[in-house]
């Protein structure tokens, strides 16, 4: 506007006002307005990183100081070294990740909200359309919003759900059990899942590069029995600890430490119950109290149920002239299959912008490459189907994709052995993690073909070979060689039985 009046008194020869400092005439302005658009989205600047740093200031000068958990008081009892794991009940994360979803979220909306006004002028005036992906950091700051709405409504509506252990710390080589109390009624046929997962902390990557990272090296779940408790509802639950597991670390203050993270899961109408918690786990090779012979049975009658019933719904039974055949359809993984092409995507149209636009060469390759891979990759998990069958000869296995064979394995029916099963992947979800598992017919010469994939843990593969073997006509699990301390065993040895 300044520049269109000025350009206006030069042509018309008119005259401009201008404020003059007789002492110090090259301080002289035209003009003295205050520019409150762009004093306005400066200042976000300054209250978003200066209120962070005082706020870390204020975290720092409040905070405990860390307990050294090498000092000889802590040498019998290590988790002692954590304030939090003094032997009482244990709180959940969901009240700090309520209020770390309000922050991210603001923190995200305070700098991406600006952007459409920024943009205006770029896509207008100057026609640089690429511009308008920047369009994508206030969706996702819409989308984060919503997220902080829900995990408010989520903790108002269930409280701070304590967490008693026993025995206390959970054992390596004995129990992981307790009991969790939820200010809900208590209503007969909900199911609470519960998922412990031993994961491994690490720092990768060097400088400003560096960044945290988890995997999980061990998880079980299982289904909590539920009983009226003190505050509404009374959780009971025991997991069964492999020995040589890593323990917890009680401080965290390492580049690499171990977790031992409990998660739980319950639908409800309006908001769904989600809780973490980061526990005590030693190897003391102490054993759990909690719940009696009859709630333990009680427990694994209902995961054995909604094990079936999820495999029924991932495997689809046809019945065909030669007898039956397992299906896994095309598009069983659409959801991951689309977040990969679009994310893949703004990586790929990013590195397009970058070497057309810009010539960064190599920035921009890079960038194209990784985005074309990831949606390479995300077009294979959705667009690709496995069938199962046997012909009452030989086992065979079809990978297709988009309708076209990729692959096709047989296991002859007299070679079959034993089932397989092996977690060859794992999802991440926040700080959720999910062994994903694929199951295998293995042959006498150590040949073996793919029967089913991309089952959730443990447990539902276990219920999906028992469906497998069924449909298939294959020797069922020896469930005599079951115990309380491992899986199952499945081989060809249980025909004769």
């Amino acid at each position: 506007r300044l520049g269109r009046r000025l350009s206006g008194a030069l042509a018309d020869g008119g005259s401009v006002t201008v404020w003059v400092n007789p002492d110090m005439p090259r301080d002289s302005v035209l003009d003295r307005g205050v520019r409150w658009g762009l004093t306005a989205f400066k200042s976000v600047f300054v209250l978003l990183f200066g209120g962070f740093g005082f706020g870390l200031l204020i975290f720092g000068i409040r905070a405990p100081k860390p307990k050294d958990p090498d000092n000889p008081e802590f040498a019998d009892r290590p988790w002692l070294a954590n304030d939090a794991w003094q032997g009482g009940p244990l709180r959940s994360s969901s009240k700090a990740a309520m209020w770390g979803a309000w922050g991210f979220a603001t923190f995200w909306n305070l700098i991406a909200m600006p952007l459409p006004f920024l943009l205006y002028e770029e896509v207008t005036v100057k026609k640089n359309y690429p511009a308008l992906l920047a369009l994508v950091f206030p969706i996702v700051g819409i989308g984060l919003l919503y997220w902080a709405t829900r995990q408010t409504r989520e903790w108002r509506r269930f409280g701070p759900t304590p967490l008693t252990l026993d025995p206390f710390p959970g054992s390596i080589g004995g129990h992981v059990g307790g009991t969790i109390d939820l200010r809900q009624p208590f209503r007969p046929g909900t199911t609470y899942a519960l998922t412990l997962t031993n994961l491994e902390s690490t720092i990768s990557g060097s400088g400003k590069n560096r960044s945290r990272r988890e995997r999980a090296s061990w998880q079980d779940r299982r289904i909590a029995h539920a009983e009226p408790g003190p505050l509404g509802t009374r959780l009971l639950f025991r997991f069964d600890v492999p020995a040589g597991l890593e323990a917890s670390d009680a401080a965290q203050n390492n580049d690499d430490y171990t977790i031992w993270r409990l998660g739980l899961e319950a639908e409800f109408g309006g908001s769904n119950l989600d809780r973490s918690w980061e526990l005590p786990v030693y190897p003391t090779a102490e054993h759990s109290q909690s719940l009696d012979e009859r709630q333990l049975e009680a427990a694994q009658s209902v995961q054995s149920t909604a094990d079936a019933a999820t495999v029924a719904e991932r495997i689809e039974v046809r019945h065909t002239p030669a007898g039956k055949s397992l299906y896994y359809p095309m598009g069983r993984n659409a959801w991951s299959s689309l977040m990969g092409v679009f994310f893949g995507g703004v990586f790929a149209a990013a590195g397009w912008f970058l070497v057309y636009t810009e010539g960064v060469m190599i920035m921009g390759g890079i960038f194209s490459l990784v985005g074309w891979a990831i949606v390479l990759f995300a077009l294979y998990m959705g667009g690709n189907s496995l069938e199962v069958w046997q012909d009452g000869i030989e086992l065979h296995s079809k990978r297709r994709l988009f309708g076209l064979t990729v692959r096709h394995r047989k296991l002859h029916r007299n070679a079959f052995y034993r089932f397989e099963k092996n977690s060859t992947m794992q999802s991440q979800s926040g700080g959720k993690h999910t062994f994903l598992y694929t199951v295998y017919a293995v042959g006498h010469s150590a040949g073996k073909i793919t029967l089913g994939e991309g089952f959730h843990g443990e447990s539902e593969a276990d219920a999906a070979i028992r469906l497998i073997a069924r449909e298939l006509g294959l020797p069922l699990p020896d469930e005599a060689s079951a115990n309380d301390d491992g899986p199952l065993e499945y081989n060809a040895l249980a025909a004769d039985n």
